[in-house]
């Protein structure tokens, strides 16, 4: 039996900040409490008062492996992801070749069960013309079913009325939705290569791709959900035009549609493009400012229920490419907890929220087995750090295969100085301390 002991800790879970030991067994938090005995410990970790939070769940990466590995791979987006406290991940199907067959699902099992430092999960894919193979996806053991509404990195675009009606009524799990409606979007695209040709910039990107384009796709995904009660969770809601389709008035748990933000359409707005221009370029866009503020409001009154990344790293020359051609993503996954809590540390929220929106709420949506919660029984799945310890972003650190991250030179008010992966000590003052790989996500359903 393997032992782990925190000690000295100021845990946030459930809503309440208290002090306490963690005892870890063989994967498992086996005791809480105050002055647990040492005896039978492998190793001791002296939390010093720090801040001990259930790690990071993110319900939408994109690792880009396999056929993608130039720009990342599962292997080196998940270190990076680990060294920031998130210890579970769900990643994207539209790797090289598209995820659309449950053989090709496997193979990316098999990859993540060799690399992985993270917990791991991946979505299987639905296209135009693969709905049985969707249809004999495990709900026990694969977090979801993701469908493109609206085209993006890839081809993967369902847009067959006939298809999409029969997914919804059909689909035996959650189907994670990204939301743009594609006339619109093409539309508008024509609209503006017209009017500015090779002069287009990236403060074109939510002109485009805009808040009529979003919230129409949004819109008839909820009347679908609605009509055959499927349970439905949109993806990185980036308007306030969408929040009104949501609701508040139900526990999570209760919910059939929920939704999610992800860190950059809360952290960004249209105003820097002008400084940062296609190293924000993403779908769906970051748009004006009064977005940002009124994304906040809705993940405060819990009409967003989780955050999450859409981490899509690209390489630095890709993005250097002119704006029609240059890709749409960023890499965020190593990043996500430390931009919350600069939200904590400036008064936009409390560490208790961020855990519920980071940790608790993926658990509950997707139905995963024993984590995203600090309890007895549950997998150790943990994450300590120091509020006081500022950390500067820059090239020596940052992980990301792609080596760059729109938010370099930022100094962020907290570090991460530990992450514990299915009760293994993974990383600890940054440096990795294992390479064994971290566990399949399991569901309850």
């Amino acid at each position: 039996m393997s032992q782990l002991l925190i000690r000295n800790a100021r845990l946030v879970n459930e809503g309440r900040i208290i002090e306490t030991d963690v005892l870890i067994e063989d994967g498992f938090i086996a005791k809480l409490g105050s002055g647990l005995s040492d005896a039978h410990s492998d190793k001791i970790i002296d939390a010093g008062g720090n801040y001990l939070l259930p790690g990071v769940i993110d319900d939408q990466v994109h690792f880009r492996e396999p056929g993608l590995t130039h720009k990342a791979t599962i292997g080196s987006e998940a270190r990076a992801a680990v060294a920031g406290g998130v210890t579970s991940f769900m990643e994207m199907p539209n790797t090289v070749p598209n995820a659309l067959t449950q053989e090709l699902l496997a193979d990316k099992y098999a990859i993540a069960a060799r690399a992985s430092l993270a917990n791991y999960s991946f979505f299987m894919g639905a296209s135009n013309d693969n709905l049985d193979e969707v249809l004999r996806t495990n709900t026990a053991d694969v977090c979801g079913i993701k469908v493109f509404m609206g085209s993006s990195t890839g081809n993967m675009l369902v847009d067959n009325e006939q298809v999409l009606d029969r997914l919804f009524k059909e689909s035996p799990m959650l189907i994670a939705t990204h939301c743009e409606d594609e006339a619109t979007v093409r539309a508008n695209m024509e609209h503006y290569k017209a009017e500015y040709g090779e002069h287009a910039t990236a403060g074109l990107h939510p002109l485009i791709r805009n808040e009529e384009a979003c919230l129409r796709s949004s819109s008839l995904a909820v009347e679908l959900a609605k009509r055959h009660n499927t349970r439905l969770h949109i993806l990185h809601i980036s308007t306030a035009d969408e929040l009104a389709l949501f609701r508040n008035d139900i526990p999570l748990t209760e919910k059939r549609i929920t939704a999610e933000v992800c860190v950059h359409h809360l952290w960004f707005d249209s105003e820097d493009y002008a400084t940062l221009g296609n190293l924000i370029k993403c779908n769906p866009a970051i748009k004006a400012p009064y977005h940002k503020e009124a994304l906040l409001a809705g993940l405060l009154d819990d009409r967003l229920d989780i955050i999450a990344t859409d981490h899509a790293p690209h390489t630095w020359a890709e993005k250097q490419q002119h704006y029609w051609q240059a890709p749409a993503g960023l890499p965020l996954a190593q990043h996500p907890l430390l931009l919350m809590l600069d939200f904590v540390k400036q008064g936009k929220l409390s560490i208790e929220t961020l855990v519920r929106k980071m940790s608790h709420a993926p658990a509950d949506c997707f139905q995963i087995d024993r984590r995203g919660y600090v309890r007895e029984g549950y997998w150790a799945d943990l994450v300590l750090v120091d509020p006081a310890r500022p950390m500067t972003v820059a090239k020596e650190n940052i992980l990301y295969q792609c080596g760059w991250s729109p938010l370099e030179g930022h100094t962020f008010s907290a570090s991460v100085t530990h992450t514990i992966v299915s009760g293994r000590l993974v990383y600890e003052n940054g440096r990795f301390v294992t390479d064994q790989p971290g566990e399949r996500m399991m569901f309850t359903r």
